[in-house]
């Protein structure tokens, strides 16, 4: 039972990983460096932490594109 668990959890996992390479793919970052990217990402984090505004802002932006909430 126990090994089930952890196939299904890696199997989550991995399925989570590739939708959020998806996203990258659909903001049309496929061809940046994985630095580039990484950095974004570490900025963006730190950035929404501290910027409500920015958060509400960037969410407007993706569901606009997603023609959806973005979920």
């Amino acid at each position: 039972m126990a090994r089930t668990t952890t196939s299904d959890a890696r199997k989550k996992d991995a399925r989570e990983k590739i939708e959020l390479g998806g996203l990258i793919v659909k903001a049309g970052l496929r061809y940046e460096k994985r630095a580039l990217l990484l950095g974004a990402l570490v900025e963006l984090s730190r950035r929404l932490k501290s910027d409500d505004g920015e958060r509400a802002r960037l969410i407007a932006i993706g569901a606009e594109t997603f023609g959806d909430d973005g979920e």
